[in-house]
């Protein structure tokens, strides 16, 4: 990744740059801290990941998905230059793909001359492509037990992957964590010469987010810690004009009435246990109908049980062709065993009709979830229109 970006003339080093590292609430803190910065006069991109149906949608700018044209031309240059790199790799090595989105977003805020550019990491932290920006503040979202197979066993070994993009003299802007991890981000605080922020766990009285859960009221305040750091101080009506009007798709986002429907991309048991607090906010009394298909490679059997509070059924489903996901049969065995009823539906799009038509008869609400690959699936399935509104199409 260095050598890529050296041969493009290192674009990151053209603007200011915000690291959001974590388990989960990267991508919303990521999108609040971008718009928190534009609401200031600041041309900023954010850089978010996975993507729901285009590569292109994981580069925002001013907000909005970078253009087409903009796009294939990062896309262009930036493949170019990974093929120079990869003759000078030894033999079986060549830059990835993830190398070149990354990259290619960096050449895209670069040419749209933002100022400053909020950048979500991939997985982990430490050898993460993302880990080539000179961040000015780096952003401790949570840490959960996820990609263990890669960043270790343990919450200690996470976070260790995780701060090391901390930078000398910078500030971390920390969330929610554990008292383990809080005294490692200590510790590595003080080794780099940094500063140490605890973000609140609420933005306050008078702030009123469109996006619902208390743990989005969570990310919203570490986004506001993190953004003051930046800026120095906030202005108050401008952020609660972004908490009244910022919604972040795929994070208990309403796409549907009848009957009311959320899609949310929980995937891991620290997620699934967020998305069942504030689902129980959002339902009352009202029972749930849960759609869920998982990554084979996930703790399915506790994301189930983190979600078993807040929903009143489960119907379970595979993810589409091409993502190695638990079979529905599988998912109703790990349901059964902590005690919820369950069915299987093996088709991804007939158990979304199936869930609908549950939730409807039951006077409920339909949440679809367990991947960030049930989106676009899911927005097909629905039947949401092209350009229904929120930057997604069929």
């Amino acid at each position: 990744m260095h050598r890529l970006s050296t041969a493009l003339g290192l674009p990151q080093h053209r603007f200011a740059s915000i690291h959001v590292v974590g388990t989960n609430g990267k991508s919303s803190v990521t999108r609040m801290i971008a718009a928190l910065l534009e609401a200031h006069g600041i041309r900023t991109g954010a850089c978010v990941s996975p993507h729901p149906l285009r590569w292109s949608e994981r580069v925002l700018i001013g907000g909005a998905e970078v253009g087409e044209a903009e796009f294939g031309a990062a896309v262009e240059r930036t493949a170019a230059a990974a093929a120079v790199v990869d003759r000078g790799l030894e033999e079986g090595e060549a830059v990835t793909q993830f190398e070149v989105a990354t990259a290619a977003a960096f050449v895209a805020f670069a040419a749209a001359r933002a100022e400053v550019a909020v950048v979500e990491a991939g997985l982990g932290g430490r050898l993460d492509a993302t880990n080539t920006i000179p961040s000015r503040v780096t952003v401790l979202t949570s840490i959960g037990l996820d990609h263990t197979e890669w960043l270790g066993e343990s919450e200690s070994e996470i976070a260790t992957e995780k701060l090391a993009v901390l930078r000398d003299h910078t500030t971390l802007v920390r969330g929610r964590v554990s008292p383990e991890v809080a005294s490692l981000a200590e510790q590595a605080v003080a080794q780099r010469g940094a500063e140490l922020v605890v973000a609140p766990e609420d933005p306050g009285e008078g702030v009123e987010l469109r996006a619902p859960g208390r743990f989005q009221r969570r990310n919203f305040a570490l986004a506001c810690a993190a953004a003051e750091v930046f800026l120095g101080e906030l202005d108050e009506s401008r952020v609660r004009d972004i908490a009244a009007t910022l919604s972040v798709p795929g994070r208990l986002e309403r796409v549907a009435e009848d009957p009311p429907t959320f899609l949310d991309v929980a995937h891991n048991p620290d997620g699934a246990a967020a998305l069942a607090e504030g689902l129980s906010e959002l339902a009352g009394d009202r029972p749930v109908v849960a759609c869920l298909s998982v990554l084979a490679e996930k703790d399915a059997k506790a994301m189930i049980a983190a979600l078993a509070p807040a929903i009143t059924h489960l119907i379970a489903t595979k993810l589409p062709a091409r993502r190695r996901g638990f079979r529905a049969g599988d998912l109703v065995a790990a349901a059964g065993e902590v005690g919820i009823e369950a069915e299987g539906v093996e088709d991804f799009g007939t158990a979304i009709a199936r869930a609908q038509s549950r939730a409807r008869a039951l006077g409920g609400i339909l949440l679809v979830t367990g991947s960030h690959y049930v989106l676009a699936p899911a927005r097909a399935a629905l039947g949401l229109c092209e350009d229904c509104g929120d930057g997604h199409r069929d």
